[in-house]
């Protein structure tokens, strides 16, 4: 039997006896002390670090921040739109007999789209220019007709005359004198059937020209021509395609300008003018720049916003009709303070604003409007031109508490 292990579980039972039934004469030992000194000065320590806490400060992080003059914009999620977009469409009957040109391909202005069988369209204007000459031929036929019948009235105004002196001298009788009155009715009479024989030939003339017109431009809508410039948006009608009136040739729209489309809010509807500069980033990356070309003055019935047009160039055609875009449009600049968004902090109302260290180091709280939100901080406004503004600690602190600020240097 060994001596080591039992004499190393008598010490370890003599250790826990003291530990377990003599504690307060170990704790003596061990201190220098009695218990009752030990929790007396315990008690002491207490009581003066709850008197200091009464008189510190809440100790808080500010920065003095100047109201800088930004431009501000208003921002709207659109679209682009071609400058113009027009279904040509026939306004004739006929059958096609031009070959297709296909959708993608750049058309001029007035460069031909569709051309339409004629059929008797060209005998039809044959027939309605030699009408016109026929009737330009009774003209000269019906003025001589005029010539003629002055000249008989002057005639029987000769007889007239005449048959007056011997009548009333007593060389003739009544009976001439009737008839000579007679003659100058007539003559007169013929002066107005000359002169209506004119006027129907010269009303037969205009006839004429207007069956002549007609078939003229009956003619001409054969041949469906581009308006303007721009691109085919489809397959123009196919070769020995029927047309009938109102039937598409083929649909063409405007890219080397574009127009950028979004609708404002109510909110914001004054701030943007005709004329103002505006940007655009499309979702292929790409920015655009241009002007406010048009703000509609009627509200939309269902949202309650403003149509807004923005024109830029697009000579090389680069943006398609209907690209998603995000749009600004500048408008007049205003004073704000830029801040960190982790600034902002709610108040017992839910009212959006920042906790400021106002005279005497006192924590108020001032209400913000956010403008605008970038990679450096917030934008606010409807603050003073300077202001202490606490960026950390604002959660802990209400208004009305006197706080001991440190501050920093404001973002600019």
């Amino acid at each position: 039997m060994k001596i080591i292990p039992i004499i190393t579980a008598v010490i370890v039972l003599a250790g826990l006896y003291m530990v377990v039934f003599e504690r307060d004469t170990l704790v003596g030992f061990a201190g220098g002390t009695s218990g009752k000194g030990v929790i007396a000065t315990a008690e002491d320590t207490t009581t003066e670090d709850v008197a200091g806490a009464d008189e510190s400060l809440v100790g808080v992080v500010a920065m003095h921040s100047v109201a800088q003059t930004i431009d501000s914009a208003v921002i709207l999620r659109g679209r682009t739109e071609a400058a113009r977009q027009v279904t040509v469409a026939a306004e004739t009957s006929g059958l096609v007999i031009s070959e297709p040109r296909r959708k993608g391909a750049f058309i001029n202005e007035d460069e031909l789209l569709c051309s339409l069988d004629p059929g008797t369209r060209e005998a039809s204007l044959a027939e309605a220019r030699a009408r016109l000459a026929e009737a330009q031929g009774r003209v000269p036929e019906a003025q001589a007709g005029v010539i003629e019948a002055d000249a008989r009235v002057r005639e029987a105004e000769i007889n007239l005359n005449a048959a007056q002196r011997l009548s009333e001298d007593g060389f003739a009788s009544e009976t001439r004198l009737v008839s000579a009155q007679a003659a100058m009715e007539a003559a007169t009479a013929g002066v107005q059937r000359a002169q209506s024989a004119v006027a129907s030939a010269q009303a037969g003339i205009e006839s004429a020209q207007a069956g002549v017109a007609i078939a003229e431009r009956e003619i001409d809508k054969l041949a469906i021509m581009a308006p303007f410039s721009g691109l085919l948006e489809t397959d123009t009608a196919e070769l020995g395609s029927l047309m009938q009136p109102g039937t598409p040739c083929a649909t063409i729209i405007q890219l080397n300008e574009i127009k950028l489309v979004g609708f404002v809010p109510e909110a914001d509807v004054s701030k943007v003018n005709v004329g103002a500069m505006a940007g655009a980033r499309l979702t292929s990356g790409e920015q655009v720049q241009g002007r406010v070309t048009f703000l509609s003055r009627s509200a939309d019935e269902l949202t309650r916003t403003f149509r807004v047009e923005v024109t830029v160039a697009n000579e090389d055609l680069a943006i398609s009709d209907g690209q998603t875009a995000e749009i600004l449009i500048a408008s007049d600049g205003r004073t704000a303070h830029l801040i960190a968004q982790s600034s902002l902090t709610l108040d017992d109302n839910g009212v959006l604003g920042v906790r400021t260290v106002a005279e005497d180091n006192i924590a108020q709280f001032m209400p913000v409007t956010l403008l605008r939100d970038t990679a450096e901080g917030v934008w606010v406004t409807d603050l003073p031109e300077t202001i202490a503004i606490i960026t950390v600690g604002q959660e802990f602190v209400v208004d009305g508490v006197k706080v001991a600020p440190t501050f920093t240097e404001a973002k600019g």
